[in-house]
């Protein structure tokens, strides 16, 4: 059963399924069974081999089969892998149309079938071909960990069942930084499944022991981009029953949603209360958002520049001077975040944007606010993208929001409080969105920085080339390869999810010790981004249905196909049976306290006898829109780059 309604999307497995079910023939410890012999007909060598299969026996795509030949002088030498091909054909028929007459009985021949077989693992390390006619057997127990090198992972979690029926796992020292880290995930939206996928290996990461005591100290930072799909994950999913929990009970995992989770939501447009922009969730959601004070002390103007080919333009250099500008003029002006800079107090945004383009356009201001070398075209190439930023970029950089504390209110994102933090993005433009990427990933990359080694953070982020493409470069993509590059030492663990590798950039993907892939578009699944896949499984994987994944690892030269379990978690209000949302949201934090909460109240983020805003209530009336991307200002060309 596949769930589609939803951008999460998943397989229901049941132990009537795929997932629950010991595969006829597979005898656990150990024991084993022959399934042939090896094939004399074709060439064996000490990387790929192929077994004739007994008649009484199959051999089907993922098997595990191990085979021992006698070597003089170094003494049995198992050579073990992962059957990639199964081949049946007709011995003794020349022609198509023998078929017919060999099913008759009038011409003898005999049904044959072939598997191939990539080696994973030869031990010792004598790398000798297997020989014709020793016997092939399906590696079950022992045998198979040592042919998947699971029996050499100190540290291992489960990713799902493979085609065996077996749990499949990956080993934690490439995941945590200790010998790898960042993981890869590829494939088409709404079937391959990316979502759901990266939200049970965080969930297997912090349920499964596998960490030991780093576990204390490891987060998960998630942006949801896909609805308030994400914004329930602390909550059991309806479907939830015996059969499933007894599916994740195969894997050794709790069949439970996330324990501690963290929510933020932008807040609502319009509002100066700092209500958070959410509709299904209504309570238990924290707003966040930047002050003008913060925009300015910490340098936040390149972040509001994200096209990736905005770094190759001369305007660049007015950023820049603009930024340091602010932060050495820049002074705080009350408690909710409002500037002033040249004795003019600035309060949102939308005066923001119309002062510094006032001080960068004005003969007397330019020199000191853009440059003294600064052409009227690059200035007003400036101008123009700045202005186009104000919708955007509004309802995140305030300092206009009240307050009813002699404190300015908690308002930012805050990965210690919580093991998974949701940081919600659904409502905002996709500049907005990159705005938000940037500058949180900045944060946590300069924090990390500051407390050094030992805690773990794994970031999740989806639609991984909007922010890191493969061409031009851009603030957010100079944070995301230096978490990819640098990241594994500092603790930060990057979690990508992508339709298309090869729209990536280049050196985050191949940073990636882990790399999963879903279902393929076939012209995707050709591209060389995806070579580590052997051609059958490139031609699966544009078959392969959701909840069937490839994950490729170091230690194992060919990937493993698994299945993974649905979610535990609710992934969207109506799989929520009984809401027991946490703490409300709400701007004021002496609200936060329980025994202040007036049953009475209407939902966080509505007020009484307020109607919430409509889908189409933030739309812009034809007179408003004045700041689209593509508004001409009539401005002087931007100069061509040197």
């Amino acid at each position: 059963m596949t769930d589609t309604d939803s951008g999460v999307s998943h397989v229901a497995t049941t132990p009537a399924g795929h997932l629950a079910a010991t595969t006829a023939g597979h005898h656990p410890g150990g024991v084993e069974r022959q399934v042939g012999k090896v094939a004399g007909t074709e060439d064996c060598t000490p990387l790929k081999f192929h077994v004739a299969v007994s008649p009484d026996a199959y051999l089907q795509l993922d098997d595990v089969v191990s085979t021992r030949r006698q070597v003089p002088g170094r003494g049995t030498v198992t050579t073990s892998g992962v059957v990639t091909e199964v081949v049946a054909r007709h011995e003794g028929a020349a022609f198509d149309s023998d078929v017919f007459l060999i099913a008759d009985g009038i011409l003898p021949a005999r049904v044959q079938e072939i598997a191939e077989v990539a080696t994973t693992r030869v031990d010792p390390e004598c790398y000798v071909p297997p020989r014709p006619g020793e016997v092939a057997i399906r590696a079950t127990g022992a045998d198979r960990d040592a042919a998947l090198y699971f029996d050499r992972m100190a540290k291992r979690i489960p990713v799902g069942i493979g085609r065996d029926g077996e749990p499949i796992y990956v080993n934690v020292e490439f995941l945590d930084g200790t010998r790898g880290a960042h993981v890869s995930i590829s494939g088409i939206s709404g079937v391959a499944t990316k979502t759901s996928f990266a939200l049970f290996l965080l969930h297997s990461l912090f349920t499964s022991g596998a960490l030991g005591g780093r576990a204390v100290n490891a987060k998960a930072l998630i942006f949801s981009v896909k609805g308030e799909d994400l914004l329930f994950v602390d909550q059991p999913n309806a479907r939830l029953d015996e059969p499933l929990r007894a599916a994740y009970g195969r894997l050794g995992l709790p069949a439970r949603p996330f324990v501690s989770v963290g929510f933020y939501a932008p807040p609502l447009p319009g509002d100066t209360t700092g209500r958070p922009h959410v509709t299904g969730r209504t309570s238990g959601v924290t707003a966040f958002w930047w002050t003008l004070a913060e925009f300015c002390e910490r340098e936040l103007l390149p972040y509001v520049f994200t096209d990736v080919a905005d770094e190759k333009n001369q305007y660049t250099m007015v950023v820049h001077q603009v930024t340091g500008r602010l932060r050495r003029e820049a002074r705080p002006a009350g408690n909710d975040g409002a500037v002033v800079v040249d004795g003019t107090v600035l309060r949102t945004w939308e005066e923001t944007i119309d002062f510094i383009s006032g001080r960068v356009t004005d003969e007397a201001t330019r020199p000191l606010w853009a440059g003294p070398a600064v052409g009227t075209g690059t200035v007003n190439a400036f101008v123009r993208r700045l202005r186009s930023s104000q919708r955007p970029l509004t309802p995140l950089l305030r300092g206009d929001l009240s307050t009813v504390t002699d404190r300015p209110v908690d308002h930012g994102v805050d990965t210690s409080r919580h093991q998974v933090t949701v940081v919600d993005l659904h409502n905002l433009p996709e500049r907005a969105q990159r705005f938000v990427v940037g500058v949180v990933l900045a944060a946590e990359t300069e924090r990390k920085e500051q407390a050094g080694p030992g805690g773990l953070l794994f970031t999740m982020i989806d639609e991984l080339n909007k922010y890191a493409p493969r061409d031009g470069s851009s603030p957010i993509k100079d944070v995301l390869l230096d978490i990819a590059e640098r990241g594994r030492s500092l603790g930060i663990i990057l979690i990508g999810a992508q339709q298309t590798a090869s729209e990536v950039e280049r050196r985050i993907v191949s940073n990636s010790s882990i790399k999963i892939v879903g279902r393929l578009d076939p012209a995707e699944a050709n591209r060389p981004e995806y070579g580590f896949l052997p051609k059958g499984q490139r031609q699966r994987a544009t078959l392969a249905r959701p909840g069937t994944m490839f994950v490729s690892q170091p230690e194992i030269p060919v990937p493993l196909a698994v299945e993974f379990p649905f979610p535990a978690w609710a992934t969207r209000l109506s799989e929520v049976s009984e809401p027991a949302f946490s703490e409300p949201a709400s701007a004021d934090p002496a609200s936060a306290d329980p025994a202040s909460a007036d049953d009475s109240a209407p939902p966080a983020g509505t007020a009484a006898g307020e109607v919430r805003p409509g889908p189409f209530d933030k739309l812009p009336a034809v007179d408003d829109d004045r700041w689209l991307d593509d508004f001409d200002d009539g401005a002087v060309a931007e100069p061509p780059p040197f």
